[in-house]
């Protein structure tokens, strides 16, 4: 963060000071009192069921300088009439103070926080970069992020989630993007929006906020997308697989489940082996090599980094080799398209170990009226991949498809974890569900009766 007085915020914010006015703040904010270090301040909110307020305290032993209320409590504070609004603010005029900085942002129904950590790798080559933490992309992460950066910050890559429309236009009116990309407009919170057509005129918001000196990188993976272009007057690049996209991949093959192709831009072609799992990550590596398009990185580099890059966000497509199993880790959250590529990656795996596949899978929440007939294609599609055994947890509304695979319904994480004494050498296993279904807690549970069945660490 760029240093600044309790004085300079208190006037910024229009609050009533009651701490030194001369005291420096010089890191970005916290909301969780753990996190508090020397040169930070704290952010007290009120929630439903916990009050920031009363962790003021434990902040200023760990080391924050002063608290950010909405009245008078012991100890340093500025009081504000809202911490969200003070805190809009003064990452709005940081952002104006940052005027070499360059923001991306990065929206679409799935493959922000993927596409995020393979940016960040890449711009982390060419110049200090600041990236939230896992999916820091709301009203609050996103203020919070811009805070990291300060003077000496070269690039700030930005999530942009949204709930309803107008939210991400308001993210936008604090960030100021350079580069606004999005990656696909998909069904994922359809509950809550109502059409795929809703869901596009929300993540356009992005493309039309940006000035005409920016850039807007689009994907190329549904309709909506792509038409997003008669919405900014400035440059455009389109990524994808086809012959006719500024930036795409052709010759694309899987290699012990991760891609493999020849990456084209207008600076010519270079081969791209990636470390990232599943063939949906060609798309987000596109969506970076778009990004290292338009800042004229040099394709080598683009290339390379994109060979040498990991995802950083725990629960994503993570593989844990253990005794002759391999488990896939995804159980950060699931939606239509991400659970879908999930499930050819994880046929993929078993068609190359030679061992059985097994998906436990859980509800994916936000699909609204369509969650039963969206739940039931992905089960059709398990079966045309040849899954062998598809778990159902708490999940009755993938039904029982016909044909070969064995459909196993369990009302619970526990209850499924006997189907672990059926494993074989050289099985694979899917872990995948909505974030709220906890299923980390069921990868983790398989780890442990595997290893007690087999008698060997992992």
């Amino acid at each position: 963060m760029i240093t600044l007085t309790a004085g300079e915020i208190a006037l910024l914010v229009g609050a009533e000071l009651h701490c030194d006015k001369d005291l420096l703040i010089s890191k970005a904010p916290v909301f969780d009192s753990r996190l508090a270090t020397p040169g930070c301040f704290f952010l007290a909110f009120k929630g439903e069921n916990v009050d920031g307020h009363e962790f003021a305290a434990d902040a200023y032993r760990n080391g924050s300088m002063f608290a950010l209320t909405t009245h008078r409590i012991d100890g340093p504070c500025i009081v504000v009439p809202d911490v969200l609004d003070a805190l809009t603010i003064l990452a709005t005029f940081v952002r104006k103070r940052l005027d070499k900085l360059t923001v991306i942002a990065i929206t679409g129904s799935q493959g922000k926080t993927s596409t995020k950590d393979l940016l960040a790798h890449m711009l982390g080559a060419v110049g200090p970069t600041v990236a939230p933490a896992g999916s820091f992309n709301n009203n609050l992460g996103l203020p919070i992020t811009l805070l990291e950066c300060d003077e000496r910050t070269r690039f700030c890559i930005l999530e942009m989630g949204a709930r309803h429309k107008g939210d991400i236009a308001k993210l936008c009116d604090i960030a100021k993007p350079n580069i606004g990309v999005v990656l696909t407009v998909g069904t994922a919170h359809i509950g809550e929006f109502g059409s795929q057509q809703a869901i596009a005129e929300t993540k356009s918001e992005l493309i039309q906020s940006l000035d005409k000196d920016a850039v807007a990188v689009l994907g190329t993976y549904d309709e909506f997308t792509p038409a997003m272009a008669s919405l900014h007057e400035g440059q455009t690049i389109l990524f994808g697989e086809g012959p006719d996209f500024q930036v795409r991949a052709t010759d694309i093959e899987m290699r012990d489940g991760r891609p493999h192709f020849d990456l084209v831009t207008p600076a010519g072609r270079d081969a791209v082996g990636m470390r990232t799992v599943g063939a949906h990550q060609v798309s987000n590596a596109l969506a970076v090599a778009a990004v290292g398009t338009a800042l004229s990185l040099p394709l080598e580099l683009i290339a390379s980094s994109l060979s040498t890059a990991e995802i950083s966000s725990k629960w994503r497509m993570e593989l844990h080799e253990m005794a002759d199993l391999l488990i896939i880790n995804d159980a950060y959250n699931a939606n239509p398209a991400s659970m879908a590529a999930a499930l050819r990656s994880l046929a993929l795996f078993a068609q190359e170990r030679g061992g059985a596949s097994w998906a436990f899978v859980g509800k994916m929440h936000e699909l609204g009226q369509t969650q039963a007939t969206q739940s039931a294609t992905i089960a059709e599609l398990a079966v045309e991949l040849g899954i062998d055994h598809f778990v159902e947890i708490n999940a009755p509304e993938y039904g029982s498809p016909a044909g070969e695979m064995m459909v196993h319904q369990r009302a619970t994480i526990d209850s499924a974890i006997d189907l672990v004494d059926y494993f074989a050498p050289g099985d694979v296993v899917l872990v995948k569900a909505s974030r709220s279904e906890g299923f980390e807690l069921l990868a983790k549970a398989i780890e442990l009766a595997w290893t007690q069945k087999s008698g060997v660490t992992s």
